[in-house]
C-alpha cells in the first residue's frame, strides 16, 4: 500500500470513529440510560416523599419511533387526536420563570387546563393548596435527570378553548379561581395572564396501551410541527414508593421491546414554544 493510500485509510478510519462517537453520544439502548448520581437519588427520595406520583419520560430519536410502536405493539389507529394550546409572552417570560399556562382540545368536544410550576420543593407548598382535589405534585424522571412540579388542573369545553384562542373571550375565562390565585402568586411581576399570546395549537396523538409483559399502562405521545419535525415519548407513571422499583421495570420493558432512547434536554412544552415563539417573532418583523 502506498503512503498516500495508507494516510487515506487512517483519515477513513478516524472519520468513521467520530460518527460512531457522535451517535453514542445522542442514543443509548433502554437499558443503559445514565444514572443518576448518588447526590441525585439523595435528592429525588427526598422529593418523593412530598410527591403525589412519579411520571417516567422517555424520548425516543426519530429514526426510532417506527421500530417503538411495532416493538410495543401499539394500533396507531387507536390514538387520540388532541391539539395543546400554550400562552406565554412573546419572550417566553413564563417559561424562563418555570410557569406553564396551557389550554388542550381533546376529541369529543373536551377539554382541560392546567397551570404548572417547575421546579418546586413540596415541602414549601402551602398545605391548603393540597387539600385541593385538582392540585397535584409530580416527579417527572427522564434520563440523566429529574424535576417536580406543582400544578393545578380545570376542565372546560373545546369550544371554550376556541373562543379564547380566536380573541373571542378573554384568557382568564379558561381559568378557576383556584388556577387564577396559583397564576398570580408566580407569574413575573408585571405580567398579567390577558396579556400573554397563544403559542399554537400543536397536533399531537395520545394512545394508552397494556403490554402483556409489563404491568403498568403504557402512554405513547407523538408531537406533530408544523415543520414536520416530531417528538415521541413513552412514559408510564407510579405511586412514589414505587418510583425506582417501576423505573428499572420499564427500562427492562422498553429494552426488551427493541427501543433505543436518547438523553436529552428537549420536552414536548418546551419545543413547541420555542417553535411557536420564533414563528411569532418572524411574523412580527414581516409585518
Amino acid at each position: 500500500m502506498t503512503a498516500r493510500k495508507t494516510v487515506k485509510a487512517r483519515k477513513t478510519i478516524k472519520s468513521r470513529k467520530a460518527t460512531k462517537s457522535r451517535k453514542a453520544r445522542t442514543t443509548t439502548p433502554a437499558g443503559s440510560v445514565v444514572a443518576l448520581s448518588n447526590e441525585q437519588v439523595t435528592r429525588v427520595l427526598k422529593l418523593l416523599k412530598g410527591a403525589n406520583s412519579v411520571e417516567l419520560k422517555f424520548v425516543v430519536p426519530a429514526t426510532g419511533h417506527r421500530a417503538t410502536i411495532a416493538g410495543i405493539g401499539l394500533d396507531p389507529v387507536e390514538a387520540q387526536p388532541r391539539q395543546a394550546f400554550f400562552f406565554d409572552t412573546p419572550g417566553l417570560d413564563l417559561n424562563k420563570a418555570g410557569l406553564i399556562v396551557r389550554a388542550r382540545r381533546i376529541q369529543g368536544g373536551r377539554a382541560d387546563t392546567v397551570v404548572k410550576l417547575r421546579p418546586v420543593d413540596p415541602a414549601t407548598i402551602d398545605p391548603g393548596l393540597r387539600r385541593s382535589g385538582s392540585f397535584k405534585v409530580e416527579l417527572d424522571a427522564m434520563p440523566g435527570g429529574f424535576v417536580c412540579s406543582a400544578s393545578l388542573k380545570g376542565t372546560c369545553t373545546a369550544q371554550e378553548v376556541l373562543d379564547v384562542t380566536t380573541g373571542t373571550k378573554p384568557l382568564r375565562s379558561l381559568f378557576s379561581k383556584e388556577q387564577l390565585a396559583f397564576y398570580d402568586a408566580h407569574a413575573p411581576a408585571g405580567i398579567g395572564m390577558d396579556s400573554l399570546v397563544t403559542l399554537g395549537p400543536t397536533f399531537l396523538l395520545k394512545a394508552k396501551h397494556n403490554p402483556k409483559n409489563f404491568d403498568r399502562r403504557v402512554i405513547v405521545e407523538m408531537w406533530l410541527y408544523p415543520d414536520g419535525s416530531r417528538i415521541l415519548e413513552v412514559s408510564t407513571k407510579s405511586l412514589p414508593e414505587e418510583g425506582f422499583q417501576v423505573a428499572a421495570a420499564f427500562k427492562a420493558y422498553l429494552a426488551e421491546s427493541g427501543i433505543t432512547l436518547t438523553v436529552s434536554g428537549e420536552t414536548k412544552t418546551k419545543a413547541a414554544m420555542e417553535f411557536f415563539a420564533r414563528r411569532l417573532k418572524a411574523e412580527r418583523v414581516t409585518r
